[in-house]
């Protein structure tokens, strides 16, 4: 048992990630989980009593165990997903996609604003007067006069739900899923005259934060602090990063300093190190170490409150404070228990944050830094003080380099290869910044920060965004639009898996580990290969204002369109990504007439005249709002299929919709459907 009891974090951490990723492919009934639950404790309380008799006790105990996580893993997600509570507004009678309904609802986050709307997080709490609960995405229209909407603030309002779109072009990003694992499934539209803000308000522990956090601000922008150092410094330190630019956010990005920019356990690690320098003094009391501990864990949670309670500052909180207890009990327990044990208390509370890329990431890069580092490190053994630091700071940069790679290039596509020299030069010094930073806030806050204290800190600011920016502009050294599938990710992780393995003990059983698993890159790559140049499309991308037009036999790729490739980057380049292939082909003009296998396309706008007694199109596509009798067009070629891209009216479309559905011909609108496509 003692050995059994030694790996009980992780085995049970193991089960409890299965349990979550079945409960969340498979539904199971609130009710069967409960009756499957009582009956393995009941089990389990049996075997413990009659151990004495049972032939193996040990093997009993844990499978049970292990079952009884695995099923709370399974009850966890079930329980959180909020879709299943029947209080949910899309289980309500009065849920409707048709009609506008009155809502009452209240302010939980301010997401960052487009040019057209500030956008929300909020909760439904009443639709027709009856009480309901869930997520929605909340879009109100800027007009210049009304204020950004605050945390906890009560609105009532009468509009429509709609349904979230998901992607129009094959391989963009998908909104739809990342708002679904946050648990917004539907949004609204609001104007200034179609909500009431509420005189009643809950005065929740998150919407004070949310004031301190805005005061605090409010204070900055006082003391002289410019827009990129303001937005820099509110990231840093409070990890709200609304205000952040698009630019100086790819800058950061691109010199592979983002971490940097979301307070984690990076930030909350050096601010524990500070709390342990400032409660030192209270060991010498009684208790002194248990009163530290407190101290320190409370002013964490405060810190982690203030923050916002992001989804990181949690992560890093829960860990350290893991960490601290473990300190305080003096146990001498292994790191990965502690990792493994805080991984254990947040997915229990929120099972939705394994599906997070941030959790998925920060777990990698920690678990790599305290495994691969030491290896990387023993590697050489510098003489100089100083060069001995460097090095260990270079080898801590690499191994969470090397945990986070395969999923990040998985994710992004790209890998900025100066990562080493931002971290090398920010981070030494990134535990000052962050302590002269409190201190700022903090006499900004009471209005009572020096002036040179400001300029000080403005100017240190303002040039680690300098060298950030300038590290970001070596283009030659950041590798974009990696294509990189899930086999590839997982394969790549066993590969580092099992060179690791082997480095700790050179035997042939790991090196075989090490052969078979390059190997299976080599198979997955070549099949790859494969199926890229098996496949060929013809597909019709949803774009706004141009038509653009993609044609593909393997990976030779064919784009026409009006538009220079520049325009076209946007749509064009994920679907790169996404299929495997390297470059365009040709950038040619767009045609009047397409030929893609037995099929025969025509394209349609007002420019062209057509000699209708030669053309037998399958497909029609509709560009440009062409002042066209579609009837009689319909009438002459008899095409199966008629197709509208998004160049198009809204008024024309509707009017080809009707036609289309008199002639009884299919009607494909790009717009609400996304990319045609043809293989």
């Amino acid at each position: 048992m003692t050995k059994f009891l030694k790996f009980v974090p992780v085995q049970l951490t193991f089960w409890l990630i299965l349990g979550i990723i079945v409960g969340n492919i498979v539904f199971i009934k609130p009710t069967y989980l409960v009756v499957i639950l009582t009956l393995l404790m009941c089990i389990l309380l049996l075997a413990y009593y009659k151990a004495t008799k049972l032939i193996r006790p040990s093997l009993i105990f844990t499978l049970l165990v292990f079952l009884i996580s695995f099923f709370i893993g399974i009850s966890s997600i079930t329980y959180k997903k909020q879709l299943n509570n029947q209080l949910h507004y899309f289980n309500s009678v009065e849920f409707s996609l048709k009609r506008s309904v009155t809502m009452l609802l209240k302010i939980n986050k301010i997401l960052k604003p487009t040019n057209y709307y500030n956008k929300y997080e909020a909760t439904v709490l009443q639709l027709e007067g009856k009480k309901v609960l869930g997520e929605i995405l909340v879009n109100v229209k800027k007009d210049g006069l009304n204020k950004q909407l605050e945390i906890d603030t009560k609105l009532i309002a009468r509009t429509l739900f709609e349904n979230i779109n998901e992607p129009l072009n094959p391989h963009s990003f998908n909104y739809k899923e990342y708002l679904k694992n946050h648990q917004i499934y539907h949004q609204i539209r609001l104007k200034k005259q179609a909500f009431l803000v509420s005189q009643k308000t809950d005065v929740t522990l998150k919407g004070v934060a949310a004031k301190i956090r805005n005061n605090i601000i409010k204070s900055l922008k006082k003391s002289g602090f410019k827009k990129d150092e303001l937005a820099v410094i509110t990231a840093l330190l409070l990890g709200q990063r609304n205000s952040i630019t698009k630019d100086l956010m790819q800058r950061y990005t691109s010199a592979g300093a983002i971490h940097i920019l979301a307070v984690s356990g990076l930030h909350i690690g050096i601010i524990l190190l500070l709390l342990l320098f400032i409660f030192s003094p209270i060991h010498n009391f009684k208790n002194g170490k248990l009163i530290a501990a407190v101290l320190i864990v409370l002013t964490l949670w405060i810190y982690a409150v203030i923050a916002g309670l992001s989804a990181s500052v949690v992560r890093a909180v829960t860990m350290f404070t893991v960490l601290t207890i473990g300190l305080q009990l003096k146990r001498r327990s292994n790191i990965y228990n502690t990792l493994v044990v805080s991984i254990f208390i947040l997915l229990l509370f929120n099972p939705l944050y394994l599906f997070e890329v941030g959790f998925q990431l920060s777990y990698l890069a920690v678990f790599a830094i305290v495994w691969i580092q030491p290896k990387l490190y023993s590697l050489w053994k510098p003489k100089l003080w100083l060069l001995t630091k460097v090095w260990q700071l270079f080898t801590v940069s690499i191994a969470a380099q090397i945990g986070v790679l395969p999923l990040s290039l998985f994710y992004f596509h790209q890998f900025p290869g100066l990562f080493f020299i931002s971290n090398l030069i920010i981070i030494p010094f990134l535990g000052t910044i962050l302590f002269v930073g409190i201190i700022v806030i903090f006499l900004s806050f009471f209005e009572i920060l020096p002036q040179f204290l400001g300029d000080f800190y403005s100017y240190v600011i303002h040039q680690m965004n300098n060298f950030v920016g300038w590290i970001a502009q070596q283009d030659f050294f950041i590798i974009k639009n990696i294509s990189f599938s899930l086999a590839l990710m997982f394969l790549f992780y066993v590969f580092i898996f099992s060179v690791m393995k082997w480095s700790e003990k050179r035997n042939f059983s790991r090196f075989v580990l090490v052969l078979v698993s390059v190997i299976s890159i080599q198979l997955i790559v070549i099949f790859e290969k494969y199926k890229l140049q098996s496949t060929s499309e013809f597909i019709v991308f949803n774009n706004a204002r141009n038509s653009l037009i993609v044609q593909r036999f393997g990976d030779n790729l064919t784009v026409y369109s009006k538009d220079s490739l520049d325009k076209t980057t946007n749509i064009i380049t994920p679907y790169l990504v996404g299929t495997g292939i390297e470059s365009i082909r040709q950038h040619l003009k767009l045609k009047s007439l397409y030929k893609f296998h037995k099929e025969t396309i025509l394209i349609v706008d007002s420019l062209e005249v057509y000699d209708y007694k030669s053309i037998k199109p399958s497909v029609i596509i509709l560009r440009q709002s062409p002042k066209i009798n579609i009837e009689r067009l319909l009438k002459k070629l008899k095409p199966q299929l008629l197709v509208a891209d998004g160049s198009n009216y809204k008024s024309y479309v509707a009017k080809w919709k009707q036609t289309c559905f008199k002639n009884k011909t299919p009607f494909y609108y790009t717009v609400q459907k996304g990319a045609f496509i043809l293989k």
